[in-house]
């Protein structure tokens, strides 16, 4: 991705790296609860109650973002609200965990997209062989899951996926200085839209008798994917995003699948095919390549 001016190449910092690496650990063992948690509760219900979570109490003490309603009304458009709304309903329609894990990655490519677009920093060539290479390697994965699952699912991911890239960066582009600030914020909008959503399609009654019988396993998953995945995930996501650039950040994610994969086989017995392996490890080499570089002094404290 093209450097933007005055800006000088350095490694990221170890903190910064621990940091990120500690988002991987809790985004990679989130698919596998959140499928845990989706068993009797309809998505955008459990949806509702995730982000009721993030938002109450935090919003009564952390002060709203100081980059204007718009921006926060946007990214929680994309990041909260319609990456997960997608993510949920795949998860909820039959997407194995460990491989939304891995499909749910090609926000990676589609993050390197949506910057040149809206950022215009203009991919370079070895780039754009990445994305080639990444987009033949999800080709691969798409076809093997074609020939033993319904592709509805799978559709339904990738359109979480560019929801989620979309997000990605215009949270960069808003370099909000609090990252729990945008989280708690940007996360208010979802849960009368989720649930307002979950009443019309799912019924009154339904949505009233999931949230009376709720199990043991719902409820820890809600806390774990708001506390979690939400408030220290993305918290620790849009600070480091609001510090360097989105191809700095992002390639982090790249062990997602790794986490997920094991998670999903380990506890569902989830056990990926020769398919989705070899697709999935030629997807992983090409978002390296497309992604994975020198990067950039962070804007203000490197610590």
């Amino acid at each position: 991705m093209a450097r933007p001016p005055g800006e000088r190449l350095v490694s990221v910092t170890l903190r910064h790296s621990l940091l990120a690496l500690v988002v991987v650990v809790i985004w990679g063992l989130n698919f596998v609860v959140i499928d845990e948690g989706l068993k009797g509760v309809p998505p955008l219900v459990f949806l509702a109650m995730r982000f009721t979570l993030v938002v109450i109490p935090a919003i009564f003490f952390v002060r709203p973002p100081t980059i204007g309603w718009r921006n926060v009304l946007l990214i929680g458009s994309f990041l909260s609200f319609g990456q997960f709304v997608l993510l949920y309903i795949a998860l909820a329609i039959g997407m194995p965990a460990g491989l939304a894990s891995l499909v749910l990655q090609t926000q990676v490519v589609l993050s390197v997209i949506v910057s040149a677009l809206i950022l215009k920093e203009s991919p370079s060539r070895r780039q754009v062989v990445g994305i080639v290479i990444g987009m033949a390697g999800l080709g691969v994965v798409i076809f093997g899951h074609g020939n033993e699952a319904p592709w509805l699912p799978l559709v339904v991911t990738l359109l979480a996926a560019l929801s989620w890239a979309v997000g990605n960066v215009l949270s960069r582009r808003a370099k909000s200085t609090s990252s729990l600030s945008l989280v708690v914020w940007s996360g208010a909008i979802v849960p009368i839209p989720s649930l307002a959503l979950a009443l019309l399609f799912d019924g009154p009654t339904v949505v009233g008798e999931s949230l009376a019988n709720l199990s043991v396993i719902a409820i820890l998953s809600t806390v774990y994917t708001a506390v979690g995945a939400s408030l220290v995930g993305y918290g620790i996501w849009n600070f480091l995003l609001s510090r360097y650039p989105t191809s700095a950040v992002v390639p982090f994610t790249l062990l997602i699948p790794i986490i997920g994969i094991i998670t999903a086989w380990l506890v569902q017995g989830e056990v990926p095919t020769l398919t989705q392996l070899v697709g999935g490890a030629i997807m992983i080499a090409g978002l390296s390549a497309a992604v994975v570089q020198r990067s950039f002094r962070p804007r203000g404290r490197s610590d």
